[in-house]
């Protein structure tokens, strides 16, 4: 993948007019996260997918508090709604690439909120191509860029002013059937108050690099592509992170050693239907949800995926950050995690 200089990725979320000519698998995506910049709870995390070739559009909110992780998903079919809402989910692009406006309403979570997001570093796009083991092509394009998310958000009616919460999105458009075969995904937002540090890393079971995408985006506009990533990390016997040094390095030379605290708990992405089941036809008006106690007696051995977006705190030369390190394990026994540094 590579980040195509001077040009614009195309924000707007697909249309009934462009559907023709699309692949059965064709999805249009994105995900956002907010936090407050100095806690690691709350942690909100939510997503919309359309699936226009299979008339469906699913989404999900989850809130991780420091005791429990509530769940939403939600479902119906694109020719029962209009396709800029899902459920109790509504969004709108007020200006590609820098303003969204995302509004939750009652769900199961008992979590609401009316946001602003605006964008706080450029994004960092390209093209995503990987033939898969089973011979099937992967081909997406893929966004992900730091903003500020401000507005309201209330959980069990207890409203609160959100005021330049940190908050990354995460944009994907096209065909993603990448399976089998792979060791260690991350997918990574380290926030410091001049930078984004952004990645995607995915790792075959021999610890082979697979893909690596990504850039360290500056504040003053500034994207510097990230070549290089290595790591070593701390995984319970659940497989979820409790730790971990990451050394990304740039292509500038810039070396950048960052510590992570990844101990908060929740972010399980399970609940957010991402155990193969995004582009079900549910129905129309679908809802459901749950609680998970934050106990151990859930992990990420005993769902569906193993797939987690820990909101973790960083640091890099002594200057704090925070941020979203997604993280999954293979659970395969021909598997066992190694480092690289």
């Amino acid at each position: 993948m590579s980040n195509r200089s001077g040009e614009t990725f195309h924000d707007p979320v697909i249309t009934p007019a462009e559907v023709s000519g699309l692949p059965e698998k064709f999805f249009d995506r994105f995900v956002f996260n907010l936090h407050p910049a100095d806690a690691t709870t709350p942690s909100v995390l939510f997503g919309l997918g359309l699936h226009p070739v299979r008339d469906t559009v699913d989404g999900f909110a989850i809130v991780s508090t420091d005791r429990e992780q509530r769940n939403a998903r939600y479902s119906t079919r694109l020719s029962a709604t209009s396709w800029d809402t899902c459920g109790p989910f509504s969004y709108e692009v007020l200006d590609p690439n820098r303003t969204w406006r995302l509004s939750l309403r009652d769900n199961p979570t008992g979590m609401k909120f009316d946001l602003l997001w605006e964008a706080r570093t450029p994004p960092w796009w390209g093209d995503v191509e990987v033939t898969n083991a089973s011979g099937t092509t992967t081909s997406f394009a893929h966004l992900f860029q730091s903003g500020w998310a401000s507005g309201t958000l209330s959980i069990d009616g207890q409203t609160r002013r959100v005021e330049r919460w940190y908050s990354q999105r995460d944009r994907s458009r096209g065909v993603r059937t990448m399976a089998g075969g792979q060791g260690l995904h991350v997918w990574y937002q380290a926030n410091f108050p001049d930078r984004s540090v952004g990645f995607l890393l995915v790792e075959g079971r021999d610890g082979s690099r697979l893909l690596l995408e990504g850039a360290v985006m500056h504040t003053d506009g500034g994207l510097d592509p990230i070549v290089d990533v290595r790591h070593d990390l701390v995984f319970d016997d659940q497989l979820d992170l409790r730790a971990g040094l990451v050394r990304v390095t740039t292509a500038s030379g810039e070396v950048l050693d960052i510590d992570t605290d990844a101990s908060a708990g929740g972010g399980l992405m399970s609940g957010g239907g991402y155990g193969g089941h995004h582009g079900t036809d549910l129905g129309v008006n679908h809802v459901e949800g749950e609680v998970w106690p934050l106990d151990g007696s859930i992990t990420q051995r005993t769902l569906d995926s193993s797939l987690t977006d820990r909101l973790a705190s960083f640091r890099w030369g002594g200057v704090p950050g925070s941020g979203i390190f997604e993280f999954a394990l293979s659970r395969s026994s021909s598997y066992s995690y190694r480092p690289s540094i």
